[in-house]
Parts: C-alpha cells; structure tokens; sequence
C-alpha cells in the first residue's frame, strides 16, 4: 500500500478530500500528516481519523533530520495540500519527482510567493479574467515553478467575487487532486 504524507497549513479540506477518496480501498493511505500551525483545523482532521502529525517551525523544516523522519515512512508521495511554506532545498532534492502541490489558479498565471487563497482569488477577478482554476504540479526549488502535471478551469461570473471563486475551485480541488494522486499513484506502480 502506498503512504502518502500530507503538508497543510489551514483547514485541511483538501485533505480530507484526499482521506475521504482513499479510506475505502487499498491503494494508498495519509501515513502522516505534517502542519506548520499549531491552530490549523487540519489537526483536528488527523485526530479524527488517528493519523500521526508532525508538527514543526521554520528552523526544524529545514534541518536534515526532518529529511530523516519524512523518509522514515518510504513515502511514496509528498502531497501539498494547501502548506503556505516554500519546501526547503534538502527536501526536493531528497524526493525529487515525488512531491506535489496544488495551486488555486492556472499557472504561471498568479503564482509565487504570496500567492494564496484570497489573495489569488482576489487577483484574478481584478485582472477581468474570464476563467480561473487550479493547477496541480510537481514541486522544485522555486514556488509554483514545477511540471505541470493537470489543470482544469471554471468559468467566471461577473457577479463572482473572492469568495464564489473560492467556492467554485475548491469544487475542483476536491474532485481533481484526489484523482491526480491515484493516476501519479498507478505510474509509480507501472514503473
């Protein structure tokens, strides 16, 4: 079975998203879930579903032991999953190729640092775009720089404001990423 290690920093909706898709089969499970708040609700998604937590700040996100624990459970992915903080060097090097991220937005269009939630959703509608959307990519050195891996889009209203297109995505968060993660899931196991 594959682990998955899930890195939130707020509510956790896509991450239960993601338990809700797998918990019935026996493809993958969330081994670990890693926060970097200590009031994030993701915490209590974990607890509810008795998944292990780390817990860590900036100076042990970047310590070469971290590497060490998140290698500890043979991931198979890293899944970010709405983690405000960019992966440190030694992490991306240390699971290249295996870590992923969704963005709220189509890339390269309104990314970077900065670059989240409302401030996106807010962004996009000031520009007039028509559509908006997620991406979904591989992460490198740099924020929302990596492969793209599937992007799908909504339609924007001109009634819709930050929160609608907050809704509208998240709809495709939901659907998209736990899917993503299967079909990266079931090229690894072509391998």
């Amino acid at each position: 079975m594959h682990q998955l290690l899930l890195f939130a920093s707020g509510k956790g909706s896509n991450v239960q998203a993601i338990i809700d898709y797998f918990s019935a089969g026996e493809k993958a499970r969330v081994a670990l879930i890693v926060c970097n708040n200590p009031a994030a609700g993701v915490l209590d998604i974990a607890k509810k579903h008795n998944i292990p937590t780390l817990l860590t700040d900036r100076v042990g996100f970047r310590d070469p032991e971290f590497v060490s624990k998140l290698a500890s459970y043979n991931p198979s992915l890293l899944v970010l999953a709405g983690f405000l903080w960019k992966v440190p060097e030694g992490i991306v090097q240390a699971f290249a190729g295996k870590i992923i991220n969704i963005h709220p937005a189509l890339l390269p269009k309104y990314g970077g640092k900065g670059m989240y939630g409302a401030h996106v959703h807010d962004a996009v509608i000031a520009a007039g775009d028509k559509e908006s959307g997620i991406t979904i990519h591989f992460v490198n050195e740099h924020y929302d720089e990596g492969a793209v891996i599937v992007q799908a889009t909504c339609a924007l209203m001109p009634n819709d404001d930050a929160l609608s297109l907050a809704a509208k995505v998240h709809q495709l968060e939901h659907y998209f990423f736990p899917r993503t993660i299967e079909f990266l899931l079931d090229q690894l196991q072509a391998q």
